[in-house]
């Protein structure tokens, strides 16, 4: 890999009264550039991950990161979707056009603004994300996709409410300290565990608490190629980048839905890259759209054997002082999940992490961090490995 990350921004994601999707893009664009030390006319290309699928009635949106600086015209841009994985597929184009010698600079944003859209329209534009022929008449949308993957888990592996609540309150307590995350409370276990008023089933044995959040959002990242890289401020070196996409329909005759095949295939060929194993990363960002899917992602990149996954949880293993703290941004689960810019969101907080500016979510010591982001049901998967050099 020759892409490093020198510089990044990020917007506090929820719901965001008063803003555009424009603005969340010009505002995280700018400050990635002040925060980077480069001005626009050094940038090389750009590229925006925007999900869309109904929630902006502006559906051609790469030019918006124009509007930043007019120094930016005439730059290419180009926007991405790949799903939930929308972000991660906008920094890998990135990385590949400095892998080709294409770009020395590039400019990578994500956004997405969700909370404008009534109730009923997020629902049929996640589900969008699903295949249509299979799941297109789910209830709850795709809430009630991962409510029927946690069914079926329950009936091979046995009922694993006690672990998808341990993961809930994990989450939710590592959000407390990170001040862009739209919830910032730290519920506890047993709110998580039971059924209430305010903690509802919401699709099969998913209750409320185990539901991500639909949020607004945005945020953007600088790479450079290493040598430029290193005559930056900081460079946090990409020591692996891969992609994976796995089948859409999540039906037996094609794939077998509760092993996450293309999350286990990515992480396999990301750790074999940089020639590293799970015991010698510091922390991970995971995908958590829902507990269940974080649970069947410590199987799928191999920390427990499958059916295992909920002593991971349940010991303690992927808390922030465990053995290897798993989303100790809180995740999408505390974080929120504005689709576009949940990948590059997860870049950059890695980046933090490598050289020790994130705060009260800092990881003591970190020096190596694993990102898995996927799109609809582990059907795009992208998995990172990055290390700081400089």
């Amino acid at each position: 890999m020759t892409a490093c990350i020198v510089g990044w921004a990020h917007s506090r994601f929820g719901k965001l009264e008063g803003e555009t999707l424009e603005n969340l893009i010009v505002k995280v664009a700018t400050d990635a550039l002040d925060h980077a030390g480069i001005g626009p006319d050094e940038v090389d290309e750009i590229v925006l991950g925007h999900f869309n699928a109904g929630f902006s009635a502006q559906d051609f949106t790469a030019s918006l990161v124009l509007q930043a600086d007019d120094r930016l015209r005439f730059k290419p841009a180009t926007r991405v979707e790949n799903a939930c994985a929308t972000g991660s597929a906008a920094v890998r184009q990135g990385i590949r056009a400095i892998d080709a010698n294409a770009a020395r600079i590039v400019l990578v944003v994500g956004a997405e603004q969700m909370t404008t859209t009534p109730g009923p329209e997020i629902g049929k534009n996640l589900l969008k994300a699903s295949y249509l022929p299979e799941d297109g008449d789910t209830p709850a949308g795709f809430a009630g996709v991962f409510g029927k993957i946690a069914q079926a888990y329950f009936q091979r592996y046995g009922d694993q409410s006690d672990a998808l609540a341990m993961i809930a309150a994990k989450n939710h307590k590592n959000g407390v300290d990170n001040p862009y995350a739209q919830m910032r409370k730290d519920f506890g276990y047993e709110f998580c565990r039971q059924e209430s008023e305010k903690n509802p089933f919401v699709a099969g044995p998913l209750k409320r608490t185990d539901c991500s959040l639909v949020s607004d959002g945005a945020a953007a990242l600088i790479l450079a190629d290493t040598a430029t890289a290193l005559k930056m401020r900081r460079a946090v070196a990409f020591r692996a980048n891969e992609h994976v996409q796995d089948f859409l329909p999540m039906s037996k005759s094609k794939r077998d839905i509760l092993t996450f095949e293309g999350c286990e295939q990515a992480w396999t060929r990301a750790l074999k890259s940089a020639g590293v194993t799970l015991d010698d990363l510091s922390f991970v960002e995971t995908h958590d759209c829902f507990t269940i899917a974080e649970l069947i992602e410590y199987e799928a990149m191999g920390l427990a054997k499958p059916g295992e996954g909920a002593r991971l949880a349940l010991d303690g293993t992927t808390a922030k002082d465990g053995r290897l703290p798993v989303n100790p941004s809180g995740g999408l689960k505390a974080k929120g999940h504005p689709i576009g810019a949940t990948g590059v969101s997860m870049h950059v907080l890695t980046a933090m992490q490598l050289v020790g500016e994130a705060g009260g979510i800092q990881v003591p010591g970190a020096k190596l961090g694993g990102i898995f982001n996927m799109g609809g049901a582990a059907v795009a998967n992208y998995v990172s490995i990055l290390d700081r050099i400089r």
